[in-house]
This record gives structure tokens, sequence and C-alpha cells, in this order.
């Protein structure tokens, strides 16, 4: 039954592809590796590895890397320890693009985050910042 809910909501975030602005297929790639990337370093508790990915804001707002791991690992537990992701739309709000990701957290309920993803001058993308958003279950 819940692979069957991560498909549902995999589809639910898919639903909107057709409406993406032009991104290049380059910048949706790298995107989706500074995402994977950092969920990889919070699985492994890799506080450095997971902030190098942070955009300068963020640094600047928290400092240093143990810090940046203390407030995701208390406030986003779906993203810290994931037990699976599904990428879903890539969109344009502003200046930054919006990376919808679909996650079941650990303790089974599913979520939405919403990274702001921020081009930087050196050509690397960088998350901006998270929202995450509970979604609807589909389980009975």
């Amino acid at each position: 039954m819940r692979v069957g809910a991560v498909a549902a909501f995999a589809l639910c975030l898919a639903g909107n592809a057709h409406a993406q602005p032009a991104v290049s297929d380059a910048d949706r790639a790298a995107i989706r590796e500074v995402v994977t990337a950092q969920i990889a370093a919070f699985r492994h508790d890799d506080a450095v590895a997971a902030f190098s990915f942070a955009a300068p804001n963020i640094k600047a707002r928290f400092g240093d890397a143990q810090h940046f791991l203390a407030m995701v690992r208390s406030v986003y537990p779906a993203v810290f320890r994931p037990r699976s992701f599904t990428f879903g739309s890539l969109t344009r709000e502003a200046s930054t693009l919006q990376q919808k990701v679909g996650l079941i957290g650990p303790d089974g309920a599913s979520a939405l985050a919403l990274y702001s993803m921020e081009h930087e001058a050196d050509g690397t993308w960088r998350i901006a910042g998270c929202a995450l958003i509970k979604a609807p279950s589909r389980e009975i």
C-alpha cells in the first residue's frame, strides 16, 4: 500500500509538468543533483557537506554547518531522514527556481518540500530555502 501512495503522490507532483517555464536540461539535472547530494549528506550526518549546498543567505543565517544540521534535524525530519523522495515540477518564482520534491518522512507521512534554488555567479545552483508542506495521506 505504501508504494501505491508514493506513486500517486509522484503523479500529483508531475501534474503541472507541461506548464513549466523553459529551463535547460543541464540546469534541471544540476538542481536535482544538489538536492539529492544534500539529502545524502543529511543521511550520513555530514554537516559540512550538507551546508556546502546552501546559498549564501542560508550560510549567513546559520553561521556554521553544525547549527544548520541541528535545525534541519529538528524542524525538517522528512528532509533530514526521508524514507524516499521523488522530484516533481520545477517552476520559476521571481528570481529563483522552485523545485518540488515529494517526500515520505521517517514516520511514513507524505510531505511536499518546496526548494528555492539560486543560481550563483560561479554557475552553481544552491539551496536558498525550503518550505515543507504536509501532504494529504492517500492511504485508507
